[in-house]
């Protein structure tokens, strides 16, 4: 697929799945994908992430047991959706991906995680990065990524 691919971290995956600032760009990034143009891609650590913040909110009490297993619900279908349609990539984590990752917590003071998500966005040769972190953001746009920040702090 030619065009427009767009990298999503955990903080952006979430507003797909939890009303909150912003959700609305991220939902018309998602129908842009259904419609088959834009590409979409994260990486394979983002899923476990995903599913963490929703298991932390269902123990805090802010989401229900039916909410939770709602979005968790949804959020994997989707996932297995887009695959199947071919608009979703999702980059895989190995030894070669966390070498270029401890250059830039190095580089930025970032976390692992977050490090990761830059160099799964270059990875996928994303012509767009959506976070919520501004620090993320931040080292991003210096490693020469398209990061628009949604929020953030």
């Amino acid at each position: 697929m030619r065009g427009r691919r767009v990298y999503l971290d955990s903080s952006a995956i979430l507003k797909r799945y939890l009303n909150d600032e912003y959700s609305e760009v991220i939902e018309e990034i998602f129908k842009s994908a259904y419609r088959g143009e834009t590409k979409l891609a994260f990486s394979f650590w983002n899923i476990g992430e995903v599913l963490g913040i929703f298991d932390k909110r269902l123990r805090r009490g802010t989401l229900s047991p039916e909410d939770y297993q709602f979005i968790k619900t949804a959020f994997l279908a989707e996932v297995k959706r887009f695959t199947r349609l071919g608009v979703l990539e999702i980059v895989p984590v190995h030894s070669l991906l966390l070498a270029d990752v401890w250059k830039l917590i190095e580089k930025y003071h970032i976390y692992q995680a977050d490090a990761l998500q830059i160099v799964s966005a270059k990875r996928a040769n994303a012509s767009e990065f959506y976070t919520a972190d501004k620090r993320l953001h931040n080292a991003a746009l210096n490693e020469g990524l398209n990061s628009k920040l949604l929020g953030g702090e």
